[in-house]
């Protein structure tokens, strides 16, 4: 059997108000830990526009590299879900600053 979804109808996570809210706390503990993007990408050992681009939302973290910036930023991953959780919980209301490039909403920005 094959299940057919129309991608148009989908919204990336990047540019949802739930990643919004992951991308700037990522940016919170990174600060926090009193690191700049190109000490942070040195630990991970890639280049800073890796982190910036995931920091922007401009890409996605997927479970390993979440993994590798969490140890990197000697943050623990389960709590660090636990408080997603939370926030997601509650209804998003970010200011423009902690949007990410692309993030209307929920729905992606079109291009042309």
């Amino acid at each position: 059997m094959i299940i057919a979804v129309a991608s148009s109808s989908l919204t990336k996570s990047v540019f949802t108000p739930e990643y919004a809210q992951f991308a700037a706390r990522i940016v919170e503990l990174r600060k926090e830990a009193g690191l700049t993007q190109v000490e942070l990408a040195q630990r991970l050992g890639r280049p800073q526009s890796y982190v910036s681009k995931y920091e922007r939302g401009e890409r996605r973290l997927d479970v390993v590299e979440f993994l590798a910036v969490t140890r990197a930023l000697d943050t623990d991953a389960a709590s660090l879900v636990a408080e997603l959780e939370r926030l997601a919980e509650k209804p998003a209301s970010l200011p423009p600053a902690t949007r990410p490039r692309g993030w209307a909403g929920s729905k992606p920005k079109v291009r042309g």
